[in-house]
């Protein structure tokens, strides 16, 4: 009975982990007790010499410094390291969007206000026809300004309805002073905008062309909001169980080895980190298709009429219109008398408008064209916008190479560098990019067939942004209300003047408690030095 006892306490002897018998039985632990208790764990049952290492489950087996329960917490640390570096590489690309839209809004809102301010000075010769519409010609740029900051204004009506009531006022105040001109009169004046044209062509000439301007400022706005929305989300997704194991294995196993300052090979690397970043890879065709349409409508800013000469002969169209309408008032009169009737008997009193009108003389837009420097900031504009925007192309495809850039040996160091196992030359092929391509990863164990949906909406919501885009370039309106409630309430803090239209879907002012340690808009913002926060927080392993 002793000896079947005496076999059974020396096999479970065997089996325990202890000291590694021969010649590394004393080798010691020191190094990775310092490294260990540097990451912020204690020294309990932390072995001061190695122990066998059958116990291991994602290290390599054989000698090594490292129990179950250390294997463990590095595992977890690897994961919360890497997990941090993604969302710190999302946040520098957050804050570059943030510098885009705080540019671009900046110099669309100037633009904005000196055409506003400009008023007086170019409608002033009007006499009447300015003073007392006033407030109607402010309404006009009020409501621009909402639409562009996303208000659920439909701006060809209001432009047609801006039109009609001028029509009104201008009919009301050129007619005799003894003439009493009834709301109905005036609506029947107004409904005659169409048939007689008493502006010319300026109303739809003018509409047109608003409403190209306005619909792609709008929708550039929000495709840099929507963009940095998606990198937000994205960033926060958390790494799989399977990516876990594998990031323990190319980080810490060697510390666990007593092999700490060999660099793992850089094939070894790009197919944890593209397993592991395998579904974020997926939004790439969707991503580069929304900063291609981004990058056209910028150019579009530029093309004839370019948006400077939109906004800033906003009050010389105004004025031409007018004035139009001034030196053929006695033609459209008689027009409209045939239409809605004579409003009554004609007196001898007459306002003062005929004369003002001999005064106004003949303006046209052209006179009021931006100055040189005014098409050189938007050319510079323009440049900068695409130029910027085509560095974050590839961001996602770029993502698993900037973590591994630091990360792992350079390239001749590829026959001395950990593989895994040991330190030697890395033979399997660097897998592909995107889920699909992991199907034969042999770092990562995933199914193909079992996407994020996360990820997936995030796809949709690219899908849905380029084609508004698209449809902007060609002069069509955006209804932004078609968004999800996803994005609607995302909670990403870009509003104006501390007011959120959440009603609508966006918000469209950058967060700037996110956005306040990012570069200025002129620094150089180029697809690696986006990245380089990866590389020095990996270093500081």
């Amino acid at each position: 009975m002793c000896l079947p006892v005496l076999l059974c306490v020396l096999l479970c002897l065997s089996a325990a982990p202890g000291p590694v018998s021969g010649a590394g039985a004393d080798k010691s632990c020191t190094d990775l007790r310092q490294f260990y208790t540097g990451k912020g764990f204690t020294l309990v049952e932390v072995p001061q010499t190695e122990i066998s290492g059958e116990h291991l489950r994602m290290c390599p087996q054989g000698p090594t410094c490292c129990t179950s329960t250390m294997e463990e917490n590095l595992a977890g640390l690897s994961t919360r390291e890497t997990e941090g570096l993604i969302r710190e590489a999302g946040r520098s690309l957050q804050s570059a969007f943030n510098a885009l839209h705080r540019s671009f809004d900046t110099y669309f809102t100037e633009l904005h206000g000196r055409s506003e301010r400009s008023l007086q000075e170019v409608l002033s010769p009007l006499g009447p026809l300015y003073s007392q519409n006033t407030r109607l010609y402010g309404d006009l740029y009020t409501d621009l300004r909402q639409y562009y900051r996303g208000s659920a204004l439909n701006l060809d009506e209001t432009l047609t309805e801006f039109w009609s009531r001028l029509l009104e006022r201008t009919f009301k105040i050129s007619a005799p002073t003894d003439v009493t001109l009834s709301d109905d009169y005036l609506e029947c004046v107004a409904k005659q905008q169409e048939t007689l044209r008493p502006f010319s062509d300026v109303p739809r000439d003018m509409k047109a062309k608003l409403i190209r301007a306005f619909v792609t400022a709008r929708s550039f706005i929000q495709g840099l909001i929507v963009s940095g929305e998606v990198v937000r989300k994205v960033s926060q997704v958390h790494l799989s169980p399977e990516c876990t194991k594998a990031l323990m294995k190319l980080v810490y196993c060697p510390h666990c080895r007593g092999t700490a300052s060999i660099k793992p090979c850089s094939s070894y690397c790009s197919n944890v980190m593209k397993g592991c970043l395998a579904n974020q890879a997926d939004l790439d065709p969707e991503w580069q298709n929304l900063i291609d349409s981004m990058i056209q409508v910028a150019s579009s800013f530029s093309t004839e009429p370019s948006l400077d000469v939109v906004l800033s002969s906003i009050p010389a169209r105004i004025y031409e219109a007018v004035h139009f309408l001034q030196e053929n008032l006695d033609k459209f009169t008689e027009k409209v008398y045939q239409t809605c009737g004579t409003p009554g008997e004609l007196g001898t009193g007459s306002p003062s408008l005929p004369e003002q009108r001999k005064k106004s003389g003949s303006l046209t837009a052209s006179e009021y064209k931006p100055s040189p420097t005014a098409g050189l900031r938007l050319e510079m504009q323009v440049s900068d916008l695409s130029s910027k925007l085509r560095e974050m192309r590839q961001y996602w495809i770029q993502l698993p190479l900037a973590l591994c850039s630091k990360l792992a040996a350079g390239g001749a160091s590829q026959d001395k560098c950990w593989n895994g196992i040991t330190k030697a030359r890395y033979l399997p092929e660097v897998m592909g990019d995107g889920l699909a391509n992991q199907i034969n990863n042999p770092e990562v164990e995933l199914d193909i067939t079992k996407p994020d949906m996360t990820i997936r909406q995030q796809i949709m919501q690219l899908k849905i942004m380029s084609n508004r885009l698209k449809n902007a370039l060609e002069g069509n309106d955006v209804d932004f209300q078609d968004a999800s409630d996803d994005i609607s309430g995302s909670g990403s803090g870009m509003c104006y003047g501390g007011q959120c239209h959440r009603n609508r879907g966006f918000d469209y002012s950058p967060d700037t408690t996110r956005a306040r340690g990012a570069a200025t808009f002129q620094t150089r913002l180029c697809g690696r030095l986006l990245l380089l926060p990866l590389a020095s927080l990996l270093l500081q392993r």
